[in-house]
């Protein structure tokens, strides 16, 4: 079942419409995770190891896999018929046993990506998403949502501060032979 959420966009002025996407979607949504992905990582971050990452990781295959998983969660957000953000979210028990032991609001869902493409930062694109996924949550019956957000994003670590999230642990992320920093954030819903 496809659901959507209308929202107006202030600074651009424009339509945002913020809807399950469908394995028809797996293309579209690659492209857009290759386009954003390099832009979340940190200054020292390897090219070739971003190249890594987007090739095993945000793939148009992996997303029909993601798109065809009973645990995720991607929802797309359109601007003029194009998809210019998404969110992909893991409705499952964290794997790291870290991570399982500093999440307090449970059941809990996490927040695994959720990027918007240049051009459309600061549109409420981001708040769009975020206020898709915790409709689905509370709809869902979930206590809460938690993300990893990598230590030297600033910007992202402020849009989830101001959406309610906390730093409530670390863990590390790896990102092809390399592996970075991350806090654990959570919030409930």
């Amino acid at each position: 079942m496809r659901a959507s959420l209308v929202f107006m966009s202030m600074p651009l002025g424009e339509a945002v419409t913020v809807e399950e996407a469908g394995i028809w979607d797996a293309e579209a949504i690659a492209q857009v995770a290759a386009a954003t992905f390099p832009l979340a990582c940190p200054p020292g971050a390897a090219d070739d190891d971003i190249a890594d990452f987007i090739e095993r990781t945000l793939s148009a295959e992996k997303f029909a896999e993601y798109l065809s998983s009973p645990e995720r969660i991607v929802l797309e957000a359109r601007a003029d018929g194009e998809i210019v953000g998404y969110l992909m979210a893991v409705d499952a028990a964290p794997n790291d046993p870290g991570i399982d032991a500093v999440i307090t609001a449970r059941p809990a869902i996490e927040i695994s990506k959720l990027y918007v493409v240049p051009g459309h930062h600061g549109a409420g694109v981001s708040a769009a998403l975020m206020d898709a996924i915790l409709a689905r949550a509370a709809a869902l019956g979930r206590a809460g949502l938690w993300l990893g957000v990598n230590q030297e994003n600033t910007r992202a670590r402020r849009f989830y501060e101001k959406h309610g999230f906390s730093v409530v642990g670390t863990r590390t992320f790896a990102v092809g032979t390399q592996t970075h920093d991350d806090f654990v954030m959570q919030r409930p819903v």
